[in-house]
């Protein structure tokens, strides 16, 4: 710790390397000398590690009062000690008014010296670790805005995404419980008449969720753009997901493909939220689960596929679990009953209003009460022919 000693007693500089002998020999403390507040500016720009300054009020050219306004100024951490006759209360509570940290009184106690040193010492380093982890938090913070901005830019965000189609209705939203999360959606045309859909929840939260998912997207999404079907999508990606997995991660899926000229939906779930089926007359149930397990979790597994015909203006409604697990104030879930009941209410609105109020209902069933897991959702409808 270096400390600038300004004051314009030629005696005072020899009393003080006396006296602190011992600390500046094992190199506790570096002094630095100064007669007045000029020389003391021109120390403190001179020598970047001086963090004390130890300073005399009554000084010629510039005085120890104004120099504590030039020293709080500054962008640099300082403290400064006043030294000042005693009884001289009205410098003194100038002083203090200006910034000063603490303050001596002549003749000077050299115990007091030392132990006000060590007091300024111990509060200067708590300064520069706070500083510090501010420091650190913010660059956490850069980092985790960058992952968020990378992540909302690999998800679809521009509806209607097909806007020459007269056949296809299509929503999603996803909000992360942080400022990253595990959850993600997708969807892409694999020809002129099937669509590819997925939904997906990656096991944990943050930026270590963030990248599994990020590479299960790759995974699948690269796998149905080179023409395999959901089940061969699902079994390629579970196993390359397995090899090498010291963190045992894993991601519930459900990929479909959904044929919009003949309403055929081909689909795969791997441990996923089976996705809820709307009428057109308001009536939600359940699709019947075909896949296998979760992926990332078991090797060597093969998955099934299932199919369904979809009617025209029938939605398919795929979630995460931050849905149905939403908790209240009292730590209730909503579940799958009340999302149906939603869905059912609101079945003839489009898309994006179906699914915005799926997201109003979850807000308010949770009445305020801490989001603690991403909530996603996609809502898909056939509307009938391509038109000519």
């Amino acid at each position: 710790m270096r400390v600038l000693v300004v004051d314009d007693e030629e005696d005072v500089e020899l009393l003080i390397r006396q006296r602190f002998r011992r600390q500046i020999r094992e190199g506790e403390i570096n002094f630095s000398f100064a007669r007045n507040g000029v020389e003391a500016m021109a120390k403190i720009a001179a020598e970047p590690d001086i963090e004390i300054v130890l300073t005399d009020i009554n000084m010629p050219e510039m005085d120890g009062l104004t120099l504590l306004v030039h020293l709080k100024e500054l962008d640099r951490v300082l403290r400064s000690v006043v030294v000042s006759a005693y009884g001289d209360l009205d410098n003194i509570r100038t002083a203090m008014n200006r910034g000063a940290f603490d303050f001596l009184t002549k003749p000077i106690d050299f115990a007091d010296l030392h132990v006000t040193l060590e007091k300024t010492i111990r509060n200067v380093e708590e300064v520069k670790s706070a500083l510090a982890t501010h420091s650190q938090l913010e660059n956490i913070q850069r980092e985790l805005q960058i992952a968020s901005d990378m992540q909302q830019s690999v998800l679809p965000s521009t509806f209607p995404p097909f806007p020459e189609r007269t056949d296809l209705d299509i929503y999603a939203r996803m909000t992360p419980a942080r400022e990253v999360g595990g959850d993600f959606y997708d969807f892409f045309m694999l020809d002129e008449d099937r669509l590819g859909i997925i939904v997906a929840d990656v096991s944990g939260k943050g930026i270590p969720a963030a990248l599994y998912m990020m590479l299960s997207r790759a995974l699948v999404r690269g796998r149905a753009l080179q023409g395999l079907s959901p089940a061969q999508c699902l079994t390629e990606a579970n196993d390359m997901l397995c090899v090498n997995n010291p963190t045992s991660m894993f991601v519930t899926l459900f990929y479909g493909v959904l044929n919009l000229a003949t309403s055929e939906l081909t689909y795969c779930s791997g441990g996923h939220n089976p996705p809820m089926l709307v009428s057109p007359g308001g009536q939600a149930q359940e699709l019947r689960s075909v896949g296998g397990p979760l992926l990332g979790g078991f090797d060597g597994v093969t998955y099934r596929e299932g199919t369904r015909m979809m009617q025209p203006g029938e939605y398919l409604f795929l979630y995460t679990d931050g849905v149905t697990e939403a908790e209240n104030r009292m730590q209730a879930m909503l579940g799958t009953e009340r999302l149906a009941a939603t869905l059912e209410r609101h079945a003839g609105l489009d898309a994006e209003a179906l699914v915005q109020a799926v997201f109003d209902d979850v807000h308010a069933f949770a009445d305020g009460a801490m989001q603690s897991d991403d909530i996603t959702a996609m809502a898909v409808r056939r509307l009938g022919p391509v038109q000519p």
